[in-house]
């Protein structure tokens, strides 16, 4: 096992997560800071809200890019035998975690960033890309039918494991489930202001042609 290669991979996951797409954009071309506008969050979302469709879509395609990459990079530990191929699943699921704790705490930024679902869409993408396209489908439809762009993510999130109980879709390692049960813990835990806001009919809708409106 090379740990001073696997070291630098993780630290290279964790840097990818922290790029903070939409405080960049912001900044560079419309001379905000996204998180002192709309939710001050700095994800798609709320540059959707702040900025408009176009900016929000480069963001979105961006922080789902970075996941990919970052858990994608794990391929390398095979490659270099640095780990065993039968593990290369930890090591995908270590490595896409680090890129969305970067994006949720992105050291170029003062640990100040967005909530990670993109840059978790793109992770999980990497690991199974039926399940995640299934579960797109499924944001979409909650999406379209709700217009809860939070409740969409939340839905989705918990999707991805249950999928995987399946028996068309039941992973080797039992572990990607696992870890998916406590992502979905995760996601709920990043949008607790979204849930209180739901339950008191205070959530932002989504106008699916305009953006966002209260």
């Amino acid at each position: 096992m090379n740990i001073l290669l696997i070291a630098a991979l993780f630290i290279v996951a964790y840097l990818i997560g922290s790029i903070s797409t939409a405080v960049w954009i912001g900044k560079a071309y419309y001379g905000i800071d996204i998180r002192q506008h709309g939710s001050g969050n700095s994800g798609a979302t709320n540059t959707f809200r702040v900025l408009g469709k176009k900016p929000g879509t480069i963001v979105m395609l961006i922080d789902i890019f970075k996941g990919w990459v970052a858990t994608s990079l794990a391929a390398l530990l095979v490659i270099f035998n640095a780990v065993p191929a039968e593990d290369l699943i930890i090591y995908q699921l270590a490595m896409g975690a680090l890129a969305v704790v970067g994006h949720i705490f992105p050291v170029y930024e003062r640990f100040k960033g967005g909530k990670g679902v993109a840059t978790l869409l793109g992770m999980m993408l990497a690991i199974h890309l039926e399940v995640a396209l299934m579960c797109m489908v499924i944001f979409v439809i909650v999406l379209f039918t709700s217009r809860y762009v939070s409740l969409g993510s939340m839905i989705a999130a918990l999707a991805f494991p249950i999928l995987l109980l399946l028996p068309r879709f039941h992973p080797d390692n039992p572990i990607l489930i696992i870890f998916g049960f406590v992502v979905f813990a995760v996601v709920v835990l990043t949008h607790r202001k979204n849930i209180n806001r739901l339950i008191n009919g205070e959530e932002s809708k989504a106008n699916i042609k305009l953006g966002l409106r209260k």
